[in-house]
C-alpha cells in the first residue's frame, strides 16, 4: 500500500501521496484512479488538487505514475485546458468500473446492519404520484438512512437510463416485455380508462367502441407515453380522426382540461379516481384488448443489487404478488 504525508500550508491541511514506485510497489493504487477521475472531471490539475486536498505536485506525480505504468499519455493540452487522449478516455471507463466495484464492496461488506445509500428510481408521473408513495414511505420507515431520489420520465427514456446506469431501476407502464439485458418484473396490470366531462353525451352509453369517438377532442399525454401510442393506434385502425389533439406533460393539467370540457383523455384509473369520486369527470364505458399496460420494475442484469434495492423489490413483490418476466 502507499502512504500519505500531511502537513499544514497557509493554514490548510495538504496531503502528499507518496508514489508507489518510490516504495518498491508498481501496482496502481485505487487512490491514483480517484485522482485521475477528478482531473478528468475538472480538466484541471489545480482544481483536482483543491478538491482532493492534495498538493498539485502530488496530483501531477500520480498521473505520471499511471502513465508510466501503462505506457500511455492520458492528457493533452487544449488551449488553456487539458483534455483526455483516446487512451485516457479508455482508462477513465475502466477507472469508473473499478471505483464503482470498490464502493459496492465497501457497502456489501460493511459491518453496519442498517440499510444505507441512495436509490435512484426512474418512473412515470402517474406511478410516482399514485402508486409508489406507500412503498417509499414503508422503506424509509424501516430504514431512515436510505436516500430516495425519484426522477420522472417516459418509458423509452427510462429504459435507456437503466441501461446507462442513470437509475438503479425504473418502474414503468408498458406492455409485457422482455429484453436480453434487462430483468423485467411484472407488478400487475394497470387499468386505463377514458375520462370525459361529467355531463358528456357519451357518459351514459354502454359498451362504447372506438368508432364512437369520431369528432371528439382528445387530450393526450406527451409523446413517448406508451398508452397514448396504443390509443392512437386503435383510433387510427377504427378510422377515427378528431380535431388536432391537445398535449400536456402534466396529468393534473389533463384532468383539469377534461373537467372543463376541453376534451376526453385516456389515463390510468389510479390517477383519476379522486376526480371520478367527486363528480368532476366521468369514466366512459370503453375497453379494448389492444390497450393494456402493466406496472413493471426493470433493472440491468449486470446491476449489483444493494440491500436497499433488494428490500424495495421485495416490498413491491410482496404487496402485489409479482412474477418475474424474462429474468433468465
Amino acid at each position: 500500500m502507499g502512504r500519505e504525508v500531511r502537513w499544514m500550508a497557509s493554514g490548510k491541511t495538504m496531503t502528499q501521496a507518496v508514489p508507489f514506485n518510490q516504495m518498491g510497489d508498481e501496482t496502481v493504487d485505487t487512490r491514483y484512479l480517484q485522482t485521475f477521475r477528478e482531473v478528468a472531471k475538472w480538466q484541471s490539475f489545480t482544481r483536482a488538487a483543491d478538491e482532493l486536498g492534495y498538493a498539485q505536485s502530488s496530483v501531477t506525480t500520480q498521473i505520471q505514475n499511471i502513465e508510466a505504468e501503462f505506457g500511455v499519455t492520458l492528457f493533452e493540452r487544449w488551449g488553456r485546458k487539458i483534455r483526455l487522449t483516446h487512451a485516457g478516455e479508455a482508462l477513465l471507463r475502466y477507472s469508473e468500473e473499478i471505483l464503482k466495484l470498490m464502493e459496492e464492496a465497501r457497502e456489501s461488506l460493511s459491518e453496519e446492519a442498517q440499510l444505507t445509500g441512495t436509490l435512484t428510481i426512474g418512473t412515470v408521473e402517474s406511478l410516482a404520484a399514485f402508486y409508489l408513495p406507500p412503498y417509499l414511505q414503508l422503506l424509509r420507515k424501516e430504514n431512515a438512512r436510505i436516500k430516495l431520489l425519484l426522477q420522472p420520465g417516459v418509458c423509452e427514456d427510462l429504459q435507456k437510463g437503466v441501461r446507462e446506469g442513470t437509475y438503479d431501476f425504473a418502474v414503468v407502464l408498458n406492455r409485457l416485455q422482455a429484453f436480453p439485458d434487462l430483468h423485467c418484473i411484472n407488478l400487475g396490470e394497470e387499468e386505463l380508462v377514458v375520462i370525459a366531462p361529467a355531463d358528456h353525451p357519451l357518459a351514459g352509453e354502454k359498451c362504447l367502441t372506438a368508432e364512437r369517438f369520431g369528432g371528439e377532442n382528445w387530450i393526450f399525454t406527451e409523446a413517448g407515453c406508451v398508452y397514448r401510442a396504443l390509443m392512437e393506434a386503435v383510433l387510427q385502425e377504427a378510422g377515427v380522426f378528431g380535431s388536432t389533439p391537445l398535449e400536456f406533460g402534466s396529468l393534473e393539467a389533463i384532468k383539469q382540461c377534461v373537467a372543463h370540457g376541453l376534451g376526453i383523455a385516456l389515463l390510468p384509473r389510479i390517477a383519476v379516481q379522486a376526480e371520478v369520486d367527486n363528480g368532476q369527470v366521468a369514466v366512459l364505458d370503453f375497453s379494448h384488448p389492444g390497450i393494456r399496460v402493466y406496472r413493471q420494475l426493470i433493472y440491468h442484469k449486470k446491476k449489483w443489487l444493494s440491500q436497499g434495492l433488494r428490500r424495495f423489490i421485495q416490498l413491491l413483490q410482496d404487496g402485489l404478488g409479482a412474477k418475474m418476466v424474462g429474468a433468465g
